[in-house]
């Protein structure tokens, strides 16, 4: 092995197609690009979602349902996920929920979900509450307070 002896791999090094250089070639007069239409003159560039004429993919699946642009959006933190973080007698609210990173710092409003077991007497106060998270704050000796927002 030297390299005197180096050589590119079989077949990945090939002379390039000249496009439009004359009938003989068997790529002159149109040059590959068929006849009239954008695609065969020079300066075109399609645009996002083209299919080659074909009726595109964003055209041609039904619109369905609508936006709300009413809607509340809430970070949502488990009870699982407090019991793991805060201490007994503890008070958590939207900033502390915050500095401990369980929801982001832009976010509007909190609300506190069911999933997992609360052992510790916590006062919660955030925005909402799903019914059986309340009860297990409640159940375990806490306080489950609705903020306004």
């Amino acid at each position: 092995m030297g390299l005197n002896n180096l050589k590119p791999a079989e077949g990945s090094k090939f002379a390039r197609k000249r496009v439009g250089r004359g009938p003989g070639s068997g790529n002159g007069k149109t040059a590959g690009r068929g006849y009239k239409g954008a695609q065969s003159r020079s300066g075109w560039k399609y645009k996002r979602g083209f299919e080659g004429g074909q009726m595109p993919l964003h055209r041609r699946v039904p619109k369905r349902g609508f936006t709300n642009i009413f809607r509340t959006e809430y970070d949502v933190v488990n009870l699982d996920q407090l019991d793991k973080l805060f201490e007994t007698g503890a008070t958590v609210t939207v900033d502390s929920l915050r500095d401990a990173g369980l929801v982001g710092s832009r976010s509007a409003k909190v609300k506190v979900l069911g999933r997992g077991e609360v052992t510790k007497a916590l006062t919660v106060q955030v925005h909402k509450f799903s019914g059986k998270a309340a009860e297990k704050i409640v159940a375990a000796g806490g306080k489950a307070e609705a903020i306004a927002s």
